[in-house]
C-alpha cells in the first residue's frame, strides 16, 4: 500500500507523525526513471529539461536556469546519474547531496545559448565527453533519447556517431503517475494558491488593476514559500472575450468578470488552478456563462476514474462549436486536461482535438487539472474555471478549494431601495454588503 501522509499542508518535519519524505520522493522518481529506461530499447537518457533534471537528481539551482540549456544529465543503463552543472552548484551538489556519489556531480560548461560561438568547441566537447562514457559502459552504439536539445549539440553527438532519438516521451511516461509524497507536495502547492485567492477575493474592487492583482497573488506565494510564481493570468472585462491569455494594466469597473490563473511551484510542484469572480454586481448573462462553464467542469470531472479513457473525459467538455468556434484547434487550450508534477504539462493532456481518435487510460495516481470557459451570448465576457484532482481508486478527488461553485462577487455591493430586504441583506461595517445577516461574509452572484 502507498504510504499515508498525514497533514500535507505542513511545511515541518516532525518526529510524531509520517509527512512528506523527501529521501522517499527522491528515491522512488530515480526508480521510476530507472524502470522506464530499462525496459525500452534505449541504451541512455541525455536530459537538459530542467524538470527531469530535477526528477532524476533531485537538484535545483534556481529558476533563473530554466531556459539555458546549460545543465546536462546522463542516466545509463545500470548507472548512477551523472550531472554536469555550474562549477560552485557541482561543488555545492558535492557538499550536501548525499544521496548520489560524489562521481555524479560534475562541473560543466555550455554555449548558454549560443553566447560562447559555435567555433570555440563548447558542443563538440561536451558530445565527445558523453559519447566516451556511452563507450566505456558499451552503450554507444544503441539509441540514445534525449528531452530537448540545441541544434549545434544534437549535430555534435551525432558526429560521435550516436544515434539520437526522442527521449522526452520516456520521461513523461515515468513522470505519468505521482508517487504518495508527489502528490502530498501538489496538494500544499494547491493549497497556497487557496490562500492566495482568499486575499484576491478580500481585495478585489473596482478600479483595482490587473497587475496589482498580480502583484498582490505574487507578494502572498513568496510570504508562504512558494519557490517560483511562474506566472499569475489576470484578465477582466471585455478582456474576457477572446481570452488573451496575458494580464494588462486595466482597471476593474463596476459588474466585471474578472478571471484568474494562478501557477507557481512549491518544491517544484506546480498548480494551474483558474478562479472567476464578479466586481461589484453580476448580471444574468455572466451568471449564465458561469453556470455553463461549472456545469462542464463537473461533467467532466466526473468521467475521471480508473478503468475510464481520456476519451470519456473529452466526450463531457464542451465542443468547440458550443464556444463559438469553427474548430477544435481553434479552441483549444480553453476546454482541455493536462497533467501537472514537476511541469504543468504532463501526461495525460486530454482535448477533443486529439483524445477522441487517440485515448489513453485513466489510471490511478495520475493528477491533471481539467479547464473550461465559457463566453456570455453576446460574446462581452466569459467564465473559467479549472480544478485539480487526483485520479483515486474510488474517483477523483479535488485538490483546489477555493470556493466556485457558483459565481463569488468580490468588493462593494451596489443596492437600491428595491433590492433590499430587511432582515435578509443590511449594509456591513466594512463597506460590503452583510449576507443572511453576517456581515463580510462571501457573496454569490445569486445574491445580486
Amino acid at each position: 500500500m502507498p504510504p499515508t501522509i498525514a497533514s500535507p499542508g505542513a511545511t515541518l518535519g516532525v518526529d510524531w507523525e509520517e509527512r512528506v519524505d523527501f529521501a522517499r520522493l527522491r528515491t522512488e522518481r530515480l526508480a521510476r526513471a530507472r524502470a522506464v529506461l530499462e525496459s525500452s530499447d534505449l541504451g541512455a537518457l541525455i536530459l537538459f529539461d530542467q524538470n527531469n533534471i530535477r526528477y532524476t537528481t533531485a537538484t535545483h539551482i534556481g529558476n533563473w536556469a530554466r531556459d539555458k540549456l546549460f545543465r546536462c544529465v546522463l542516466l545509463m543503463r545500470g548507472a548512477d546519474p551523472i550531472l554536469w552543472d555550474i562549477g560552485s552548484a557541482a561543488r555545492q551538489h558535492k557538499a550536501h547531496a548525499s544521496w548520489l556519489p560524489e562521481s555524479s556531480w560534475q562541473a560543466g560548461i555550455s554555449s548558454w545559448r549560443g553566447s560562447i560561438p559555435e567555433d570555440v568547441g563548447v558542443e563538440a566537447g561536451n558530445a565527445k565527453r558523453l559519447a566516451d562514457h556511452l563507450r566505456e559502459r558499451g552503450l554507444a552504439g544503441e539509441p540514445i533519447g534525449i528531452d530537448v536539445v540545441e541544434i549545434p549539440v544534437l549535430r555534435a553527438l551525432e558526429a560521435e556517431g550516436l544515434h539520437i532519438v526522442n527521449g522526452q516521451e520516456l520521461m513523461q511516461q515515468a513522470r505519468r503517475i505521482k508517487t504518495a509524497d508527489e502528490i502530498a507536495l501538489l496538494d500544499h502547492a494547491a493549497g497556497m494558491v487557496d490562500a492566495a485567492y482568499d486575499e484576491l477575493y478580500r481585495t478585489l474592487h473596482v478600479g483595482m488593476k490587473e497587475n496589482e492583482a498580480v502583484a498582490l497573488v505574487n507578494r502572498v506565494l513568496y510570504e508562504f514559500g512558494s519557490e517560483e510564481v511562474e506566472a499569475v493570468n489576470a484578465i477582466s472585462g471585455e478582456r474576457c472575450s477572446p481570452h488573451p491569455h496575458v494580464f494588462s494594466d486595466r482597471i476593474t469597473r463596476p459588474g466585471d468578470t474578472a478571471y484568474f490563473d494562478i501557477i507557481h511551484s512549491f518544491n517544484g510542484y506546480r498548480t494551474c488552478y483558474y478562479r472567476t469572480m464578479n466586481v461589484g454586481s453580476a448580471n444574468a448573462a455572466q451568471r449564465d456563462a458561469y453556470q455553463r462553464a461549472r456545469d462542464a467542469i463537473d461533467q467532466a470531472i466526473a468521467a475521471v476514474r480508473p478503468g475510464a479513457s481520456s476519451r470519456d473525459v473529452a466526450l463531457a467538455l464542451p465542443s468547440a462549436a458550443d464556444l463559438g468556434y469553427s474548430s477544435e484547434e481553434e479552441a483549444f487550450g480553453l476546454q482541455y486536461c493536462h497533467g501537472v508534477g514537476l511541469s504543468v504539462w504532463e501526461q495525460p493532456l486530454i482535448s477533443r482535438y486529439h483524445s477522441l481518435e487517440n485515448p489513453v487510460p485513466i489510471e490511478e495516481g495520475m493528477v491533471f487539472a481539467l479547464e473550461t470557459y465559457w463566453p456570455t451570448k453576446d460574446g462581452s465576457s466569459a467564465a473559467r474555471i479549472e480544478e485539480e484532482v487526483v485520479v483515486t481508486a474510488d474517483g477523483p478527488r479535488v485538490i483546489t478549494r477555493f470556493p466556485a461553485e457558483e459565481l463569488l462577487v468580490a468588493g462593494n455591493r451596489y443596492w437600491n431601495g428595491h433590492s433590499f430586504t430587511a432582515g435578509s441583506y443590511g449594509a456591513a461595517p466594512n463597506g460590503r454588503a452583510a449576507v443572511n445577516g453576517q456581515a463580510g461574509g462571501r457573496t454569490t452572484a445569486s445574491g445580486v
